[in-house]
C-alpha cells in the first residue's frame, strides 16, 4: 500500500525524535560535506493495562494495532505488561523505562495510567520527565503538550448491542456486567441500557460491577468473578448479558454456556478471539472498540509529523466503535441496528454517557 509505505519512510526518517533526552548532540552518521545521513529506526513502546496481551479483549485490541505497526510500517516495537495490584509508581516506572531507553512514541493503554490524579499521575510524571517523547493514552485524560488522548464513544457502540439484546431476548430481561465501577465503564452501561430501552421499552436491565477503584479494578482480570456474577443474573431470568469486563468476560461466556444462554463481548470481536471454540455459540455479538486502529493511526500520524496533543474521539461516525456480526446471530436484526446507527450519526439520537 503506497500510503503505508510512505508513512514508514516518514517514520524512519524521524531520527532526532527517538530519544527521551535532549537531542542537542551531533548525529554521528551525518556529514557536513553533504554525505549520506544514517537513518535511525523509530522504536514504538506500549504499556498494557491489567490483563495484558492475551486478555482476548481490550489489551488484545491494542496489541493488534501494535502488531500492525511492526508488520506494515516495519518498525521495532516493545510492549510491557502491567501486574495486578501494582502501584502508580510501578506504572510510572514502566513508562519512564520505555522513554529513557529510546522508545518514541510511547503508548499507555488504559485509564490506569492517569492514576488517581491525572495532573500528577504516572503518565503526567513520565511526560514531564521525557519532554521530547510523544505519548498517547487510550481512554485517558492526562493533559500535556506531548500527550495525545485516544478516547472512544463507547456509549454509542454499547447502545447498538443493547438494542440487539432487547430485540433478541426471550425473557424480557438482559444484564450488564462491568469490570470496575468507574465513569468509563458507566458509559458502557448507560449506552447499553439506553439502546435496550429504545428497542423495547419494557425490557429489564440487571447490572453488576465486579470491583471498585479501591480494589485496584481487579474485576478486569477475574474470570471466576465474572462467571459467578453472570450465573446470578441468568438465575434472575436474564438470557443475554453484556460483559464490559476485559479478561473477566471469559467467565461470563462460560456461565452463558452452562445456562444455555447468550452473552455479548466487548472491545474485540470475541467470537473470533475466544480461546475455547465451544464458547463461540454463546457470543451473540461484541461491541467493537477499535483500539487497534487508534494505536496504528497514532503511530502513522507521528511518522507523518501529524502528532496532535489532546483528545481525539473515535465514534460511530468514523467507525471507532460498532458491533460484530461474526456467527450470524444478529443477521436478522442488522437492518434495525444500522437504522439506530444512522440515527446516532445524524444526531437524531443522542446517547447518554451516565
Amino acid at each position: 500500500m503506497k500510503v503505508l509505505a510512505a508513512a514508514a519512510v516518514a517514520i524512519v526518517a524521524l531520527g532526532a525524535m527517538t530519544a527521551c533526552g535532549d537531542d542537542k548532540g551531533s548525529d554521528p552518521g551525518s556529514s557536513s560535506s553533504g554525505g549520506t545521513t544514517a537513518k535511525k529506526n523509530v522504536k514504538v513502546g506500549l504499556a498494557f493495562d491489567i490483563g495484558g496481551r492475551g486478555d482476548k479483549s481490550f489489551n488484545d485490541s491494542a496489541a493488534a494495532g501494535l502488531d500492525r505497526v511492526k508488520s506494515e510500517l516495519n518498525l521495532e516495537v516493545k510492549d510491557l505488561a502491567a501486574v495486578a495490584g501494582e502501584s502508580e509508581n510501578d506504572k510510572y516506572a514502566r513508562l519512564k523505562l520505555l522513554c529513557t531507553t529510546g522508545y518514541n512514541p510511547v503508548i499507555a493503554v488504559g485509564f490506569v495510567y492517569d492514576g488517581a490524579d491525572a495532573k500528577n499521575g504516572p503518565l503526567a510524571r513520565a511526560a514531564k520527565d521525557c519532554p521530547n517523547t510523544k505519548f498517547a493514552i487510550v481512554d485517558g485524560g492526562t493533559t500535556a503538550d506531548n500527550v495525545a488522548d485516544l478516547v472512544f464513544a463507547e456509549e454509542q457502540g454499547s447502545f447498538l448491542v443493547g438494542a440487539a439484546a432487547a430485540l433478541k431476548t426471550k425473557t424480557g430481561t438482559v444484564g450488564f456486567i462491568g469490570g470496575c465501577q468507574v465513569d468509563l465503564i458507566k458509559k458502557f452501561e448507560a449506552g447499553f441500557a439506553a439502546g435496550a430501552k429504545a428497542a423495547k421499552a419494557d425490557v429489564k436491565v440487571l447490572t453488576n460491577y465486579l470491583s471498585t477503584p479501591a480494589e485496584a479494578c481487579k474485576g478486569f482480570n477475574d474470570p471466576a468473578g465474572g462467571k459467578t456474577a453472570a450465573t446470578g443474573m441468568y438465575d434472575q431470568k436474564a438470557d443475554i448479558i453484556y460483559a464490559a469486563a476485559g479478561g473477566s468476560g471469559t467467565g461470563v461466556f462460560e456461565a452463558a454456556k452452562a445456562k444455555n444462554a447468550l452473552a455479548i463481548g466487548v472491545d474485540s470481536d470475541q467470537y473470533n478471539t475466544v480461546t475455547d471454540a465451544s464458547l463461540k455459540t454463546v457470543i451473540m455479538t461484541s461491541m467493537l472498540k477499535r483500539v487497534d486502529n487508534a494505536v496504528f493511526n497514532f503511530v502513522k500520524d507521528f511518522g507523518e509529523d501529524k502528532f496532535k496533543a489532546g483528545p481525539t474521539v473515535f465514534d460511530l461516525k468514523v467507525d471507532g466503535v460498532g458491533y460484530a456480526t461474526s456467527g450470524g446471530q444478529v443477521d436478522d436484526i442488522k437492518t434495525k441496528l444500522d437504522e439506530f446507527k444512522a440515527d446516532i450519526v445524524s444526531g437524531k439520537i443522542t446517547v447518554p454517557t451516565k
